[in-house]
């Protein structure tokens, strides 16, 4: 009697869209071998779906990028492998190669800007599906086992995330000192799971310094601020570096108003013209924490850590240094 030839296991079906896994901020980064590291990229979380005659490229939030991010779909279709499914991060590169989201901002935007679309980099760093397979359900080091011949060789609009073979300690600190944004800690056995999860963390840099209030905007609360302008030091006088509104409860909010109210400004001490803005002379400083600086020297993601009176011999941050 003839033998059955055995029939192939089904493939799984290519799922239209994956809810991404998503880091679970803490303080600082994990101990032990099950942990691999990678840089924290600034930028647009990514999917890239590749099928037959069709390539996606879906965010977080599950909306159709695809026509925004053009050279990353067109270098999708060479990879040479009929269906997949990469988790990856969009970003754009600063002339010192760190990730910049306000660079990808302008670059996908409608507005003319000197950065373009086709500076766009996809970091791939995960593979949840390939060629008929759904790959969520092997541990971390198998999946990037199969990402890495795919991409790791390419340099152009898509690139490999590549694990950083360190201490976590040590590598956050050496992120830090680079001005990145952050690291992420993935752990190795664990299966890809959607959602907010504990198997990777994310830990993020911050920078504390000192900057001059020269002014508020009003809050829709009535009596308090809604942001504090900043300034920096600049030669002999004051540069404008970025407003804060974050950082205070309401009933500070409102002390901070009183104490701005008390010391209006003859005149705005830096150049800045905005609707509604109210001056106060330059005599308080707040204490904030930042994220880093953006092309255009503002802070980034600058969160109120507290107020007092300037004086002669304090440290303020200097735009000369």
């Amino acid at each position: 009697m003839a033998k059955t030839a055995k029939k192939k296991p089904p493939a799984d079906p290519m799922p239209r869209r994956i809810d991404p896994c998503v880091a679970t901020l803490v303080d600082k980064p994990p101990k032990g071998p099950e942990w691999a590291f990678e840089v924290k990229w600034d930028g647009y979380r990514l999917a890239l779906h590749v099928a037959p005659g069709e390539v996606r490229a879906i965010t977080r939030g599950g909306y159709d990028w695809t026509k925004k991010f053009g050279s990353i779909v067109a270098e999708a279709r060479e990879l040479v492998h009929a269906s997949l499914i990469i988790d990856g991060e969009a970003v754009v590169l600063d002339e010192q190669g760190r990730s910049d989201f306000g660079l990808l901002q302008r670059a996908v935007g409608r507005k003319p800007s000197l950065h373009d679309a086709n500076e766009i980099i996809f970091y791939a760093f995960d593979l949840l599906y390939l060629d008929g397979h759904d790959l969520r359900s092997l541990p971390l080091a198998e999946r990037r086992r199969r990402l890495e011949p795919i991409v790791a060789d390419r340099r152009g609009a898509i690139r490999f995330s590549e694990e950083i073979h360190a201490d976590g300690a040590e590598f956050f600190r050496a992120a830090c000192e680079l001005g990145l944004e952050g690291i992420i800690a993935k752990r190795r056995d664990a299966p890809y799971r959607s959602g907010r999860r504990p198997e990777w963390l994310k830990i993020k840099c911050a920078r504390r310094d000192t900057f001059v209030i020269v002014g508020y905007e009003p809050s829709t609360m009535p009596g308090a601020v809604g942001r504090l302008l900043l300034a920096a030091k600049k030669g002999n006088g004051l540069v404008y570096v970025g407003g804060c509104g974050t950082g205070w409860s309401n009933k500070e909010a409102v002390e901070l108003r009183e104490l701005l109210d008390a010391i209006p400004a003859a005149r705005p001490p830096v150049v800045l013209k905005r609707k509604g803005a109210v001056f106060s002379e330059p005599l308080l400083v707040a204490d904030v924490e930042y994220r880093a600086w953006t092309q255009d020297g503002k802070l980034r993601h600058p969160s109120f850590k507290g107020v007092k009176k300037r004086t002669r011999n304090m440290k303020i941050y200097s735009q000369d240094e």
